[in-house]
């Protein structure tokens, strides 16, 4: 069963307005213990998100040319000293925001992390409305799982569910979230693709590929 974004997001997420001053968010930064704001219009749509980064970018560079060597401010680009130059939210933010929405899975909400470069995503509903906050730490959340679940969904829902195999011909192990997979399969095209299903098996780390194939081509 694949996890969602709406089963591992937080709803508590402390968020801003377009108008919240540099000092204020610096405040509310320290006090919340959080890295990063959403910025929400009149409609609570959300319209970008300021993090840390995006702080410490002015308190770095304020000063402007004449407060960096020649060198460095050579090579930092206008929108970063336009930022630098901000005092609110709005300055401050970087938009368009990357957001996800809760029935996403969590893979996808992974991926975008990984190729965006960011620690967290704002999850959004159909109108593009804050509904919660989704962090690479609630990401890494469908780890938790135990080798016994992981065990009897591949055995239930994967061998008998979708291949429709008796599972006594085959032998599954799961130590810390890594499988084991022995015995003879039907054919080597079933053996590679249930392979490939149990790999995306929620909290499944790696799969181990001990099987016995019917000709000479084997897994991975």
């Amino acid at each position: 069963m694949k996890s969602t974004v709406r089963d591992v997001m937080t709803t508590r997420v402390i968020w801003v307005r377009k108008s919240a001053s540099f000092r204020e968010m610096a405040v509310a930064l320290r006090e919340q213990r959080v890295s990063a704001f959403p910025v929400l219009d009149e409609g609570g749509k959300v319209i970008g998100v300021v993090s840390e980064a995006d702080l410490l970018t002015k308190q770095a560079l304020d000063g402007g040319e004449d407060g960096m060597p020649g060198m460095i401010t050579g090579l930092l680009r206008r929108r970063e000293q336009e930022k630098a130059r901000g005092v609110t939210a709005g300055d401050l933010m970087t938009s368009p925001p990357i957001t996800v929405r809760p029935e996403d899975t969590v893979e996808h909400a992974a991926r975008l992390m990984y190729m965006r470069k960011v620690k967290r995503l704002p999850v959004v509903d159909a109108g593009g409305r804050l509904v919660g906050l989704i962090s690479r730490a609630d990401v890494l959340a469908v780890f938790d799982r135990s080798d016994a679940e992981i065990r009897t969904e591949i055995i239930k829902d994967v061998l008998r569910g979708e291949f429709l195999i008796d599972p006594k011909g085959l032998r599954v192990t799961v130590k810390d979230g890594v499988v084991t997979m022995e015995g003879k399969p039907g054919n080597g095209v079933v053996a590679r693709e249930i392979l490939r299903r149990v790999r995306h098996v929620q909290g499944v780390v790696a799969v181990r590929d001990r099987l016995s194939y019917p000709s000479a081509e084997g897994g991975d």
